[in-house]
């Protein structure tokens, strides 16, 4: 078992960080951290004792004044070392710096003093740091306006808002699943490397992010088709774009049925990609699912009967009801990190039909089961 502190762990990385590791209790330990520990030397002390890594991820990125952020920065690294000093604690440190470490800026100059400063930390207690060059990071749940230009984009774009580009810059990009694998792969390995440069992992100038963005609005948000992805980048993007998407009200979305003298016909995707295609009945009072995928993207159809489907972000308390009726047949798509189900809330069998991107591996679920 590792004892691991995050600093910053409600924060976009450091969330997703949390998050993963809670997945593997019986390996990781994650010890409780609250921004309020840097004021009170006690409470950070003991946190500190408790870790045998830290990841330290809090900081300040944005700010009318770029002498608060650098102060902000600088100051909640000396804090974590005086800590170490106070409690003779030296557990490995990993921190994440920014590619900003090369620009003439207050933000990149905070970054590579804190590295330096847990470096020289670490050389003389002889203990292990890992201080991490990263690029762009974009994923689900970044802040829009603070993160990423993809967090902002994905955001408007959703939102009916009109982006606007500043500079067609040209971004080098990491998702937020890639950089947490890569943390965790310092964290089990325990390598002493002062800097380490995380290569990114994708490439795209700042108006092929919009363009992906407008496809995806037309595509899947306007037409209801799972649009052609060709890459993991392509994968990354699109589950990233829908968990920006004002779920509460986008879904459930109505099918088209076509009726005549012999019934009625439904079509209940179309798709850029393939995947596997289930069918259930649920008898009345029982309910299915209450998991959560990662990467996995899923729709599901009611046909007949009535059902209540649920959701809730990982992490969180709200809880989303959606109520279907075959008589009217429509379908909720599941974001990824929701943990979600379907009850059957009639007297009839209810009837789903269930679309999901990948057919169903058990070595390589992608399912996590925690009730919504």
């Amino acid at each position: 078992m590792i004892n691991i502190g995050i600093t910053g762990n409600k924060g976009f990385v450091g969330s997703h960080l949390k998050n993963t590791l809670l997945l593997e209790p019986k390996k990781y330990n994650v010890i409780p951290f609250e921004r309020a520990h840097f004021e009170n030397e006690a409470q950070l002390d003991d946190f500190v004792k408790k870790c045998d890594v830290v990841v330290h991820l809090a900081a300040l990125n944005r700010h009318n004044d770029p002498d608060v952020i650098y102060n902000t920065n600088t100051s909640l690294v000396k804090k974590l070392i005086d800590s170490f000093e106070r409690t003779e604690s030296a557990p490995h440190v990993i921190f994440s710096s920014s590619s900003q470490e090369e620009r003439d800026n207050l933000y990149g100059k905070s970054k590579k003093e804190g590295r330096e400063m847990f470096s020289a930390f670490a050389k003389a207690r002889q203990s292990t740091f890992t201080g991490m060059i990263i690029p762009n990071v974009y994923g689900p749940f970044g802040d829009p306006y603070y993160n990423s230009v993809v967090a902002t984009f994905a955001h408007q774009v959703t939102h009916n808002e009109t982006p606007k580009i500043e500079i067609d810059g040209n971004l080098k990009l990491i998702y937020v699943g890639e950089l947490v694998a890569a943390i965790i792969d310092q964290i089990e390995n325990k390598i002493d490397n002062h800097l380490l440069r995380v290569e990114h992992t994708a490439e795209a100038k700042v108006s092929e992010l919009l363009d992906k963005f407008l496809y995806y609005k037309k595509v899947y948000m306007e037409n209801g088709e799972v649009p052609v992805l060709e890459s993991d980048f392509d994968y990354n993007l699109f589950n990233t774009f829908r968990c920006y998407m004002d779920i509460e009200n986008h879904f459930p979305v109505k099918f088209t049925q076509h009726k005549d003298d012999r019934g009625a016909f439904v079509e209940i995707i179309r798709l850029g990609i393939g995947g596997q295609v289930s069918f259930s009945t649920t008898v009345p009072g029982i309910t299915r699912g209450n998991h959560y995928h990662t990467r996995k993207i899923e729709r599901f159809a009611v046909i007949k009967g009535k059902a209540l489907i649920q959701l809730r972000k990982i992490g969180t308390d709200e809880t989303l009801d959606f109520y279907l009726d075959g008589d009217e047949p429509a379908y909720v798509d599941m974001p990824i990190w929701y943990t979600h189900n379907i009850k059957n809330v009639g007297d009839d069998i209810l009837y789903t039909n269930f679309w999901i991107n990948e057919p169903y591996n058990p070595e390589d679920a992608d399912t996590y089961f925690e009730t919504v």
